[in-house]
């Protein structure tokens, strides 16, 4: 029905205006719309479309291999293996804990573990690192690898990845200097050093590994893969190849090393050889060992603590290094130049050595109670006169202000960290009067410092502490003139075949003043006790047909424990190459034990035929 013309309402312009709003409103709202598709599918579509194919579009790490580690004649000390890893992807476990506790025990039927291990060691590790996959289990069998990747439905979040893992073809043979590898930390990750590193990457953690990582890490490459709308994989897009990191050529050879770790016979002890022209490391070892490759997977605490244990001789301590011992008549090298540059004696000053001398009502006597009778400086290193030398250190306890020998010992690298390019040295001890009389103050021992203590000092006896790269740095001072060198490990770094990138730098070495005529009287004393009548290690080197100049050590423990064997050795004389400082610790008097050890080690140095096979014959004098 129409309405006829009276009755229809007029369009008042209110209304009329309400309309027309209305109108453009919804005509600049499509217009609005209009454009935007436009400029969405037209100008911008193909920036869309490059995104709508990236979202099919996955990019999966592939670890790059670290780079070799090889002696200095380019044999190998460190290499590569590949391993398949199972790891887990919490972004796609189940949300519900009872779903992912499912997922966890299924796979702990497979590999052989528990559910609960397995969501421990997650959780610690996403604690660690958030949101990065958590390694399950290094190095899995591939049929097993196929049983997971054949029943992905049943084990959502679990993948496996291919990685690399160290090995150690030489196994305990140096293990002390190569250090671990594992996944970076979260501290690590604000570090500069790590710059460029991701999460899940694997970097050194310690020793050599540590020390040269951004040499030795590589460049990590990756695999481009289409996936469907779920996530299901469709296929292989592109591979970015990773980059190996760079090899490593060490100082070391490998077979001193390997002789050196055999001379000590599995026994307490460490050794060190060295260049004493450039610093360079020959070989730097110590017993007991251990085989590193039990830590190119999972570095598990259990292991660390059980290779920590006394009862097992502490195989992960590097004595070497971070050893410290009172080292016996050794340190009488120190005190040789401590009273020579300090004007106590010359090299012709004769002191009369009875057997013993007594001060402050205490007896300190030569090792066996033997007289030597009237002695100057050579024959005092020639038949050790502890004597000679307790009379040096007295008389250094009364001069200036009494540090004679502590200072001495500190610029010829003893009681500090030599610098080598190893992690966590030990800077070894020096005693001094403040430090035992602050702890007389405070009553952490019954009596201040004494002249006795200096006395005890001058023979490398009581509070002294060191090791014995510190020792292969003072006595190659002394051979060298006065050059203190800083240790090195690192040769150079190389690409794979071996071609050299880049020498590392050797750092500049500090100097002490020695007189020419002090270095000559020391060093003649020292070849005379490895070969004159009466020399304290004559009978070892005898028919050794390299030239040597040593000095045996035998330092008391006291508390029923085994004397401290010393031998430190330079060769050839009189213009020596190398030195070799080697202790035990519980090997009784030097020239039966440490003497023995540095001829086998010098033979292998030397190139000596036959040598390490031969018996030493003849009797030892008393040190």
């Amino acid at each position: 029905m129409y309405l006829d013309g009276e009755n229809r309402r007029s369009l008042t312009p209110q209304l009329a205006f309400r309309v027309a709003l209305i109108g453009g409103v919804a005509l600049l709202a499509f217009g609005v719309i209009f454009f935007r598709l436009w400029y969405l599918q037209v100008l911008s579509g193909d920036k869309y479309e490059a995104k709508a194919n990236d979202n099919r579009v996955r990019e999966i790490k592939v670890q790059a291999p670290r780079g070799e580690v090889v002696d200095r004649d380019g044999r190998v000390l460190v290499d590569n293996r590949t391993g398949l890893a199972v790891k887990v992807t919490p972004g796609k476990l189940p949300d519900d804990p009872g779903g992912r506790r499912e997922v966890y025990k299924r796979l702990a039927g497979v590999l052989g573990s528990s559910a609960k291990r397995i969501d421990r060691s997650v959780s610690d590790q996403l604690k660690a690192l958030p949101y990065s996959a958590a390694t399950v289990k290094q190095d899995v069998k591939p049929n097993v690898v196929a049983y997971l990747l054949e029943r992905q439905n049943d084990f959502p979040g679990v993948t496996v990845e291919r990685v690399f893992l160290r090995q150690y073809p030489q196994k305990k043979i140096g293990a002390h200097l190569f250090g671990t590898v594992g996944e970076i930390t979260k501290e690590q990750l604000t570090d500069q050093r790590y710059r460029g590193v991701g999460l899940g990457d694997r970097v050194g953690q310690s020793g050599i590994e540590y020390q040269y990582d951004r040499f030795l890490r590589g460049k990590n490459g990756a695999s481009r893969v289409q996936v469907d709308a779920l996530g299901s994989l469709r296929g292989e897009l592109a591979v970015r190849r990773p980059v190996q990191g760079r090899q490593l050529r060490l100082s070391v050879d490998l077979g001193v090393q390997k002789v050196g770790q055999q001379a000590l016979g599995g026994a307490k002890g460490a050794f060190a050889v060295m260049n004493v022209r450039n610093g360079e490391m020959v070989a730097l070892g110590s017993t007991p060992s251990f085989d590193p490759n039990l830590f190119s997977k999972i570095i598990r605490p259990r292991d660390f603590k059980r290779l920590s244990s006394e009862e097992l001789g502490k195989p992960l301590f590097n004595r070497a290094s971070q050893g410290g011992y009172p080292t016996g008549s050794t340190y009488k090298l120190v005190t040789s130049v401590a009273g020579l540059e300090g004007g106590l004696i010359t090299p012709d000053t004769v002191q009369y050595d009875g057997g013993s001398i007594t001060v402050g009502g205490v007896r300190f006597q030569n090792a066996g109670g033997v007289v030597n009778g009237p002695v100057a400086l050579r024959k005092a290193l020639t038949v050790s006169s502890d004597v000679y030398y307790y009379l040096v250190g007295r008389e250094a306890n009364g001069s200036g202000d009494g540090l004679l020998l502590q200072r001495w010992a500190r610029r010829l690298g003893i009681g500090r960290r030599t610098g080598i390019d190893l992690p966590s040295e030990s800077p070894g001890f020096v005693p001094s009067p403040k430090w035992r009389n602050e702890l007389f103050k405070k009553k952490l021992t019954d009596r201040p410092w004494s002249v006795g203590d200096n006395i005890n000092l001058s023979v490398g006896q009581g509070d002294l502490a060191a090791n014995p790269l510190q020792m292969a740095v003072a006595y190659s001072t002394v051979a060298n003139g006065g050059r203190v060198l800083r240790p090195r490990l690192g040769q150079r770094i190389e690409d794979s075949g071996g071609r050299a990138l880049q020498q590392l730098e050797t750092p500049s070495p500090r100097r002490v003043k020695i007189k020419p005529e002090h270095r000559q009287a020391i060093m003649e004393g020292l070849r005379g006790a490895a070969s004159a009548p009466g020399g304290t290690s004559t009978p070892v080197f005898k028919g050794f047909p390299v030239p040597v100049a040593g000095k045996t050590g035998t330092a008391e423990k006291g508390a029923g424990r085994a004397d401290q064997s010393w031998y430190v050795a330079l060769a050839p004389y009189p213009n020596p190459k190398y030195v070799v400082a080697v202790t035990f610790e519980a090997g009784g008097f030097g020239a039966e034990t440490a003497a023995p050890a540095a001829r086998r080690i010098m033979g292998e140095l030397f190139g000596v035929k036959g040598d390490a096979k031969k018996q030493v014959q003849g009797g030892t004098a008393p040190d």
